[in-house]
């Protein structure tokens, strides 16, 4: 059974959709998970503290975002 180039281009269609969609996953978990949890452990940490240098770096990181 020989595979034609309409169904190697269908399979590939579907693997690169399910691993773009991994990608996009792990970005926004990174980004509604991981960054609010490390901003506030930061700030938890820091309030008895001030440091430019951690203010600075909160800054940075919510320009990116």
């Amino acid at each position: 059974m020989a595979v034609g180039p309409a169904e190697f281009f269908a399979a590939g269609t579907v693997l690169f959709f399910f691993w773009v969609y991994g990608i996009v996953s792990f970005v926004l978990d990174v980004k509604n998970k991981f960054v609010p949890y490390l901003r506030r452990r930061r700030a938890a940490d820091g309030a008895d503290e001030d440091d430019e240098d951690e203010t600075d770096d909160l800054e940075k990181v919510e320009q990116l975002y």
